[in-house]
């Protein structure tokens, strides 16, 4: 098979535990660009807390592509321009604050590369180190927040949030697309919003078939990408209950399993 796109996930599966990427990584991933193979970052994270990386790996020199906020965001690297966007309605922010307080559950949004947010909690601070971005701490958002979002994080031990991750799905099935992507954040994307639905657009308008593309990632919301295209890989760090969707497993985020699946895939392949 000739794949013609290679989709990564980024923390746990890209990025090792100290968010760097291996500079081995690194030149496969800028060497697959150069034979012409497109390479794309989809994450949960925002936009501003990808673009270094795609920067690091010459994605605008390629003509390659992010997709951010679990899909909400699609992003032209060579233009640096927005190709795809989808938002929560600002009425609809309201609804999940008056929810998060209810049921007691911290909760985050991102408006001008901020992280925003009622409470200084630990898990608002575990995304402050991942993505970089400053906290800025409201009274309300009822009160002070009038933007409409793409993504929201309800957040609280992990155990809690599996507990009543099904029961919000149910709740909100005609309202938002809801993941956890780390175990104490619950991501509230906007209805139809997936990793998955979003790889299928850039897809199609790059004219590019789902057997043509490998993808790897590791946690719940990669599910849809991984069912959507050809060549779906899990890094051996994966939850167990991804691993089941893939064809194979590479090596850890942490031993280079990108890497690994570039060079077995795309150097080795006869086809190329």
């Amino acid at each position: 098979m000739k794949y013609k796109m290679i989709v990564s996930d980024m923390d746990d599966t890209l990025l090792r535990d100290d968010f760097t990427i291996s500079s081995a990584t690194k030149e496969a991933i800028i060497k697959a660009q150069e034979q012409g193979i497109k390479f794309v970052l989809c994450t949960g994270r925002p936009t501003y807390a990808t673009k270094k990386y795609a920067e690091e790996l010459f994605l605008h020199k390629f003509g390659s592509y992010i997709i951010s906020y679990n899909g909400a965001v699609i992003t032209d690297m060579k233009t640096r321009k927005e190709i795809y966007k989808k938002v929560i309605p600002n009425k609809d922010l309201m609804k999940l604050s008056r929810m998060s307080n209810h049921i007691n559950l911290d909760m985050h949004t991102y408006i001008n590369d901020e992280i925003v947010t009622e409470n200084d909690n630990k898990f608002t601070r575990i995304d402050k180190e991942i993505t970089g971005m400053p906290i800025r701490v409201i009274e309300s958002f009822d009160k002070e927040i009038k933007d409409d979002v793409v993504k929201v994080l309800m957040l609280q031990d992990p155990l809690f949030l599996k507990t009543i991750e099904k029961d919000l799905q149910n709740i909100y099935k005609d309202k938002f697309s809801i993941t956890i992507s780390k175990p104490y954040f619950l991501d509230f994307m906007p209805l139809g919003v997936n990793k998955g639905n979003s790889l299928g657009k850039l897809a199609s308008l790059l004219k590019i078939e789902p057997e043509e593309i490998i993808a790897i990632g590791d946690s719940y919301n990669d599910k849809e990408m991984l069912s959507f295209v050809g060549m779906p890989v899990c890094v051996e760090n994966a939850h167990e209950e991804i691993k089941k969707k893939a064809k194979f497993v590479t090596s850890s985020n942490n031993d280079d399993g990108v890497r690994k699946v570039i060079e077995e895939l795309i150097f080795k392949d006869p086809a190329l």
